[in-house]
C-alpha cells in the first residue's frame, strides 16, 4: 500500500490542471461545464498525434493547451450568445469533441511507445518536472486573477448584474473563462496521455466528478479564505484524492473496474459531510442560544419577584 502512495502523488501532480480548470468553471464562474469530459481527451490526442508526427513535445503540449481553448471558447459562445443553458451547451460540446477527436486522432488508440515525450524517464527529472510545471500554473493563475481582467472574471461569477454596472462585459468574461479551464484541463490531458504512454478516446469520461471531487476536498481540508488558498486547494485535494484511490484499490474487495464507483463514494462523502456538519453546528448553536434565553428570561422574572 505504501509503494503506491508515490505512484498516486505523480498522477495527483498532472490531473492538477484539470481540477483547477474545474474550479475556474465550478466555483468561480458557477458555471457547470461539461465540455472538461472532452477537452480531457482532446488535449491527450492532439498532444499524441502531433509527437508520433515528429513534433516536439512540448510544441505538441502547448497546442493541445490552445486546442481545449477552443473547444471551451465554443462552449462559452454558445452560453453567452447562442442564449444556451450552460450545462445544455456543455453537454452539447463533450458530445461533438467525441466526434472530433475521433478526427484528430483517427484511431480509437494512439500509442506513444519509444517516442519522445516530455517527461526524460528518470524518476527524480519526472518528479523535478511536474512539481515545476504545477507551481509555474498556480503562480501564473493566482497572479492572473488578481490583474483587473481576472477580478471582473470573479465578479463576474460572484455577482454578473453588479459587474455589468461598472461596464464589464459579462460575455467576453465568461468566455474567456471557460476557455482558460477548458485549456488547463486539455494540458492535463496532454501530459497524462504522456505519462501512461498512449492517447485514448474514453480517457476523459468522468473527468468532471473527479475534478468537483478534487475541489470539494481541498476546501474541506484546506479552506478557500483567498483565491492562492483556494487554487492551492484544488491542487492539494487532487493529490489526496488520489491517494484515496491508491488506497482503496488496495482493500482485497475492490477491483479496478469499481474506480468510477468509488469515485462517486468520495464524492458524495465530500459534499454530505460539511453539510451535515454545518447543520449539526447550527443546531448546538439554536440550543445553546435557547437555553440562554431560557436563563435570561427566568433571571428576570425572578428580579421581578
Amino acid at each position: 500500500m505504501i509503494h503506491s502512495i508515490p505512484g498516486a502523488v505523480q498522477l495527483g501532480l498532472l490531473y492538477a490542471f484539470m481540477s483547477l480548470g474545474v474550479y475556474m468553471t465550478y466555483r468561480i464562474l458557477d458555471f457547470p461545464d461539461l465540455t472538461v469530459d472532452g477537452s480531457f481527451t482532446t488535449g491527450g490526442a492532439v498532444a499524441a498525434v502531433m509527437i508520433t508526427h515528429g513534433q516536439s513535445p512540448w510544441v505538441a503540449t502547448a497546442c493541445a493547451f490552445l486546442a481545449g481553448c477552443a473547444a471551451g471558447s465554443v462552449t462559452g459562445l454558445l452560453h453567452t450568445k447562442g442564449k444556451i443553458n450552460a450545462l445544455l451547451s456543455g453537454i452539447l460540446m463533450m458530445i461533438a469533441l467525441y466526434s472530433i477527436n475521433l478526427r484528430i486522432s483517427r484511431v480509437p488508440n494512439v500509442p506513444l511507445i519509444n517516442a519522445e515525450t516530455v517527461f526524460f524517464g528518470v524518476e527524480w527529472k519526472d518528479w523535478v518536472l511536474m512539481i515545476v510545471a504545477v507551481l509555474i500554473v498556480l503562480v501564473l493563475l493566482d497572479m492572473f486573477f488578481l490583474t483587473d481582467l481576472g477580478l471582473s472574471l470573479r465578479a463576474t461569477g460572484d455577482n454578473p448584474r453588479m459587474i455589468r454596472s461598472f461596464g464589464a462585459h459579462t460575455d467576453n468574461t465568461k468566455i474567456l473563462g471557460v476557455a482558460l479551464s477548458n485549456g488547463l484541463v486539455a494540458l492535463s490531458g496532454a501530459f497524462i496521455a504522456q505519462q501512461q504512454g498512449y492517447s485514448d478516446q474514453s480517457m476523459g469520461i468522468g473527468m468532471i466528478v473527479i475534478g468537483l471531487a478534487a475541489v470539494i476536498i481541498g476546501e474541506a481540508i484546506i479552506g478557500a479564505r483567498s483565491i492562492i488558498w483556494a487554487t492551492l486547494a484544488a491542487v492539494v485535494g487532487m493529490i489526496l484524492y488520489r491517494i484515496i484511490i491508491a488506497i482503496a484499490l488496495q482493500i482485497p474487495w475492490f477491483q479496478a473496474q469499481d474506480l468510477k464507483v468509488i469515485t462517486a463514494v468520495i464524492v458524495i462523502i465530500a459534499l454530505v459531510v460539511p453539510t451535515a456538519r454545518r447543520h449539526w453546528k447550527q443546531k448546538i448553536a439554536a440550543r445553546r442560544r435557547t437555553a440562554e434565553l431560557a436563563a435570561a428570561a427566568g433571571a428576570r422574572r425572578g428580579g421581578g419577584q
